[in-house]
């Protein structure tokens, strides 16, 4: 698909086309083809993450002032992890816009969720550089406002691995481990179970469809009961 038709769907005109170009060339694409001049995404990537969490911290803090850092954290995590940011860029259609290697696109890379995440922070990295952070902010809030609302008005899933593990820090603990203890039935259908541990020591098990989720559940739990502990 051309630059210009997501150029479109995004809602912005670029003055430099060649950094919507660049924001749109996923790794594989480079390793096959024969133009080493081409370069990918990725740095443009790690700026718009930085810019994407500013904005939507920046947000937060100025629309949710009676909550405290704990919500706030929960609350911009849920709207900037990897799951949040694939439904989004899939909304946008950015799926079809990605330049990738044929063995990429052959294993559905169009549709991975970290393809479509890495993509759209791409895409914010490209704004910021073409016309400066006012103008990323505004497409970030654009695109993520009704989220946003949705988030401070009902509430959002807190990230409880990063909370565990903010826990932990304030509390001169090492970091979590996760380690996936038993993995049951068809492929279609599997269900792990993961431990969370301290220094060897278990915390608590989660049990889900995915490993990830999983690993949340069991973040989750052993948040809970070292809160009840300090009760």
């Amino acid at each position: 698909m051309e630059p210009q038709t997501c150029e479109a769907r995004l809602g912005v005109v670029f003055r430099n086309h060649a950094l919507l170009e660049q924001a749109l060339v996923h790794g594989s694409h480079i390793n096959e083809s024969k133009v080493r001049a081409i370069e990918g995404n990725e740095r443009m990537e790690f700026l718009g993450d930085a810019v994407l969490g500013m904005v939507v911290a920046e947000e937060l803090y100025a629309t949710m002032p009676e909550e405290g850092e704990g919500r706030l954290t929960a609350t911009r995590s849920a709207l900037v992890r990897r799951e949040t940011l694939a439904d989004t860029a899939r909304g946008l259609g950015l799926g079809s816009c990605l330049r990738l290697g044929k063995g990429e696109e052959a294993s559905g890379g169009r549709d991975k969720p970290k393809n479509l995440a890495d993509v759209f922070e791409a895409i914010i990295g490209a704004v910021y550089l073409d016309q400066g952070y006012a103008v990323a902010r505004a497409f970030i809030l654009r695109i993520l406002g009704p989220r946003i609302e949705s988030a401070r008005a009902h509430g959002t899933a807190p990230n409880c691995k990063a909370l565990l593990q903010e826990y932990l820090q304030a509390h001169d603990e090492p970091l979590p481990r996760y380690r996936m203890v038993d993995a049951v039935g068809p492929d279609h259908a599997r269900e792990f179970t993961v431990e969370v541990t301290v220094r060897g020591c278990p915390l608590a098990t989660g049990v889900g469809r995915s490993k990830k989720t999983a690993e949340a559940v069991a973040a989750c739990t052993a948040l809970s009961q070292l809160r009840a502990k300090e009760a």
